[in-house]
């Protein structure tokens, strides 16, 4: 964080997590754009912030400093966080979904997102190669552990993605991405190329209640800094690429405070 005042930032970044528990609205927008002002890579995603309490529009997707940086903090306790904590099952459902629709095996996977490895501990029985990608080097070093991949990437995934050769995953997860990213075209695009005829995409999403998407492009930012997206924009999306439906679950996604975070489990083929 060469060239930004660290002392400042955190007094700023303190400030507006103070304002928001408050109930001080303006305060706290005022010390988000502070943050913005002091750091303008944004690791600590004040524009989502923002966003949040109705103070800026919703970026097309969370800063990459910012997934980074969150992810890179909490790496040695994501997972008994997330599983134990939240009740985050995601990975599991994926591979149940598959199961029951009768897809698999896979010769080679792509889990974007990976994190620390769950999706690919959930999805061992079934992919005979899996590559991994994520932006956060702390939860990769974590996931080469478990010795469930054959190649681990740090990076963006739409990146990543473009990079690959046409036709080179038979399936591709993305188990948590869509709740950092906003606008999905570049991403999908990327997955649709990636395919090989026939491949299959399983990825998971967050919503909010109906009406909640009227004049926005079918996503926005949500009470608790994280994307929501409309399942009938996403499935239309989808049919442009090329990519058939094959599910849209209701899902639980996580709890917060003990209430269920609801969301979807899409699965889409590859028509080739």
């Amino acid at each position: 964080m060469s060239g930004v005042d660290l002392d400042a930032l955190e007094e700023a970044y303190e400030r507006g997590l103070a304002a928001e528990r408050a109930g001080e609205v303006d305060a706290a927008a005022h010390a988000w754009r502070d943050c913005l002002a002091l750091d303008p890579e944004d690791r600590g995603g004040a524009a989502v912030r923002l966003a949040a309490i109705g103070q800026g529009p919703s970026p097309d997707r969370a800063p990459p400093a910012y997934v980074a940086t969150l992810f890179d903090q909490h790496a040695d306790s994501f997972e008994a966080t997330l599983v134990l904590s939240l009740g985050y099952s995601i990975p599991e459902q994926v591979a149940e979904t598959l199961q029951r629709l009768g897809l698999g095996p896979f010769a080679r996977g792509l889990d974007l997102g990976c994190g620390t490895g769950l999706a690919g501990e959930a999805l061992e029985e079934v992919v005979t190669a899996m590559d991994g990608v994520d932006l956060s080097e702390g939860m990769l070093e974590i996931a080469a552990e478990k010795e469930v991949y054959d190649g681990l990437y740090a990076g963006d995934c739409t990146a990543f993605l473009d990079g690959a050769a046409p036709g080179s995953y038979n399936l591709i997860v993305a188990a948590d991405v869509l709740p950092y990213l906003g606008a999905v075209d570049g991403l999908l695009d990327a997955i649709a190329r990636a395919l090989a005829p026939g491949g299959v995409t399983a990825f998971s999403t967050e919503t909010l209640p109906a009406g909640a998407f009227e004049g926005t492009p079918g996503w926005r930012v949500g009470p608790r800094q994280r994307y929501a997206h409309d399942p009938v924009m996403l499935e239309r999306a989808l049919a442009e690429r090329g990519l058939t439906l094959l599910a849209v679950d209701p899902v639980t996604v996580r709890y917060e405070t003990g209430a269920p975070v609801t969301g979807h489990l899409i699965v889409a083929r590859h028509c080739g």
